[in-house]
């Protein structure tokens, strides 16, 4: 923190969404803001390119030009900048500019949210195992699974890169299960199922952490809302 250069710390908080002026200067007042670990004073200067700016101990995005979207992604559609085989990407439903990438990944077949950013940081947080920010899918099976499947499904399955951690999974009809795990193993969902003998036949990622949207169209994308990168950060730091 600096007192003669850079920007004011309650001017950098309210552009990131965070509140008024005013608003900002008291949760710096009330000490519940910290720059590169230390409790902020008002008065404050600081660079957003570089310093780490936290609220109630959560990571605030305050880059300049960060940008974080929301897809639902098509079936057909893949989890990559370029193919090599022509299909088209989700890159290239989002704006070219600034470049961004997919956070995670959902197989060609899948469709569903999806995030897309060029903040590395954030990325970095949702994907590492360590943090264990949940994913919500409704997965049409071949069949009516029964109890033993359900809890198998529930308490962890054997796949040939060891053993899933316990998910959550409920019914919301014969053959549609709703299904939340913390993992990111490649094909995860399709694979426990296809291993309780229920092969998956339709798969839709439904939520990420605390984001969802019923009303966004396959195909089509949104900017997060400030709220909503908070809200992942709050996830994030909860799963940490």
């Amino acid at each position: 923190m600096s007192a003669g250069s850079g920007d004011r710390l309650q001017k950098v908080l309210a552009r990131a969404g965070l509140g008024s002026r005013r608003s900002c200067e008291a949760l710096i007042a009330a000490g519940r803001v910290t720059v590169n670990g230390a409790v902020a004073v008002l008065g404050a200067r600081v660079d957003p390119e570089h310093d780490r700016i936290e609220v109630d101990g959560v990571p605030i995005g305050v880059r300049a030009g960060l940008v974080h979207y929301l897809l639902n992604k098509p079936r057909g559609v893949v989890t990559t900048a370029h193919d090599p085989q022509g299909r088209p990407t989700v890159v290239s439903l989002v704006p070219p500019e600034p470049r961004v990438h997919p956070v995670g990944r959902l197989d060609a077949d899948t469709e569903g949210l999806l995030l897309l950013t060029n903040d590395g940081e954030l990325t970095h947080r949702l994907t590492h195992p360590s943090f264990g920010v949940e994913k919500e899918y409704l997965a049409e099976v071949r069949g009516e699974p029964g109890r033993a499947a359900l809890r198998r499904l529930r308490e962890g399955v054997d796949l040939e890169d060891g053993r899933t951690s316990p998910a959550k999974v409920g019914r919301v009809a014969p053959n549609l299960l709703r299904i939340t795990i913390h993992e990111g193993r490649n094909r995860q969902v399709r694979r426990m199922c296809e291993a309780v003998g229920h092969p998956v036949v339709r798969l839709v990622r439904t939520r990420i952490g605390p984001v969802t949207d019923r009303t966004l169209r396959p195909g089509r994308w949104r900017p997060l809302r400030q709220d909503e990168v908070r809200a992942l950060e709050r996830a994030i730091r909860g799963a940490d």
